[in-house]
C-alpha cells in the first residue's frame, strides 16, 4: 500500500487494537494520532487532580480514571471493532457504570480533563472539543499548565457548549458536574 493510500485509509477500534504496544495512539474520526510522552509538569497536574478527584470519588457511585484508559465514542450502534474514535484523555469521570467494561469506557463520560501539551494543543482545543460536545461530555476542562489558566465548558440545554469560563490558578475552581467539588491549585506553587 503507498503511503497516500495509508493516509486515506481510515481505521477502526479493531485496527487500534493489533497496533504495537509500545507506542499510544488516539483514533478521530479513523485517523490516527501518535501520542506523545508528556512533561513533567504535565504528569504533576494530571497526579494532582486524580489524587483530589480520586479522594471525592470514594463512596459516590462515579468512578475516575487517568490515560491511557479508552474512551471509545461509537456514532451509533456499531460494535467496538467499527468503532472510528477512541481517545486517551488525561481525567475522566464515568457516573454510568453502563459505559465502563473490560477495555474501558463505551461513550461519553460526564467529566473530562485535557492537560495542554505543545504537540497536542490544538487537537485538545478543536477536534476534541467538537468531539466531545458532540457525543455529550456534560464537562470539559483544557488546562494550560504554563500559563496557568484552564477553560472549563458545558453542555447546556442543546447539547451545545457555549462561551467557556475561563479561570486563573490562583483560586479553586468549582466543578459544575459535581457542585461540592472544588479544585485546589495550590499545588501549583511548588511545582
Amino acid at each position: 500500500m503507498s503511503t497516500a493510500e495509508q493516509l486515506q485509509q481510515k481505521y477502526t477500534y479493531g485496527d487500534y487494537l493489533k497496533w504495537p504496544e509500545d507506542g499510544r495512539w488516539e483514533l478521530i474520526d479513523g485517523e490516527p494520532y501518535a501520542m506523545t510522552a508528556p512533561q513533567r509538569l504535565h504528569q504533576d497536574i494530571v497526579f494532582e487532580l486524580s489524587r483530589q478527584v480520586g479522594n471525592y470519588l470514594q463512596g459516590k457511585p462515579c468512578k475516575g480514571y487517568t490515560a491511557p484508559f479508552d474512551v471509545r465514542l461509537p456514532r451509533k450502534d456499531e460494535a467496538d471493532a467499527n468503532v472510528e474514535t477512541v481517545v486517551q484523555p488525561d481525567l475522566s469521570v464515568i457516573c454510568d457504570p453502563t459505559k465502563l467494561d473490560k477495555q474501558g469506557c463505551r461513550g461519553a463520560p460526564d467529566w473530562i480533563v485535557e492537560v495542554l501539551s505543545p504537540y497536542t494543543a490544538l487537537k485538545d482545543m478543536n477536534t476534541k472539543r467538537s468531539l466531545y460536545q458532540l457525543h455529550g461530555v456534560q464537562e470539559y476542562w483544557i488546562i494550560h499548565p504554563e500559563d496557568r489558566w484552564l477553560l472549563v465548558y458545558t453542555l447546556d440545554e442543546q447539547g451545545r457548549y457555549g462561551q467557556p469560563g475561563v479561570f486563573g490558578m490562583d483560586e479553586a475552581t468549582a466543578v459544575q458536574r459535581f457542585p461540592d467539588l472544588s479544585i485546589d491549585w495550590s499545588f501549583m506553587a511548588a511545582i
